[in-house]
């Protein structure tokens, strides 16, 4: 790569999603998951000053941005040339004070950094943008937890796509009260229960942790329905799900 030869550009589609201005989009492969890439865009609003122009542009050096505000979304791509807005709400709002709230405010910097704690990462965002005080402030958020699949206390379900994986054990992301609980159940594609992993035999799950394999019975393995397509159930009552993976353990 010479840095100098390209290939054509290729314009980004977003679905059926209203026209937005997004900026800075960052978009990286998130590091748990690198099949996915997360973009962190800015989305501008150039006409819509959350205060009266004059005190706006009071805040500010340039004259040019005394009318505008921003704040920040999530979008994800598997390559190519769309990305996925599922959510169209912001991922961060511009904050409490004024001076979030003016201008080009509230880009968000490239990527995501794993903390220490082996619980939570990083993100890095432009605030007081044109102003005096401008700086990187820095967020924390859990591992996987751009969203969640929550269900009340009163509980739900849901049924996953039909799907095949690789692996011997099944991992989940997840976060509950001391009341709640997860259970998860594999079918096949037609919806009939594979013996032996019914809700019913699935180890009630409770708790908050960040890994924790799923056992029927008593048994995490499912070496047996690698390859196979199956669709998955996952029970819930007043807990989160933030992901879940197939994996196989390392050898001894």
């Amino acid at each position: 790569m010479d840095l100098l030869t390209w290939s054509e550009p290729v314009a980004m589609a977003f679905g059926d999603t209203p026209m937005e201005q997004l900026y800075t989009n960052g978009t990286k492969p998130y590091f748990r998951a690198p099949h996915i890439y997360v973009g962190l865009a800015k989305r501008f609003f150039p006409e819509k000053a959350a205060f009266a122009k004059d005190k706006a542009q009071a805040m500010v050096h340039d004259p040019n941005h005394g009318s505008s505000s921003s704040d920040s979304v999530f979008m994800t791509t598997r390559g190519g040339g769309s990305y996925e807005r599922t959510f169209m709400e912001a991922f961060i709002r511009p904050g409490h004070s004024e001076e979030d709230w003016v201008a080009r405010d509230n880009t968000p910097a490239l990527g995501l950094v794993p903390a220490p704690n082996g619980r939570e990462m990083y993100i890095y965002r432009l605030s007081h943008y044109g102003q005096p005080s401008s700086h990187l402030a820095r967020y924390t958020l859990r591992l996987d937890g751009f969203v969640s699949v929550h269900a009340p206390y009163a509980g739900g379900d849901l049924l996953t796509k039909a799907f095949r994986f690789d692996g011997s054990r099944l991992e989940i992301n997840y976060e509950s009260s001391a009341a709640g609980e997860i259970r998860l159940e594999l079918q096949t594609e037609d919806g009939s229960v594979i013996p032996g992993f019914s809700a019913e035999n699935c180890h009630p799950i409770f708790g908050n942790e960040i890994s924790r394999d799923v056992s029927w019975s008593g048994e995490p393995d499912l070496e047996a329905l690698a390859g196979q397509t199956v669709q998955m159930r996952v029970v819930m009552m007043d807990a989160d799900l933030y992901s879940f993976r197939f994996y196989s353990p390392p050898l001894k």
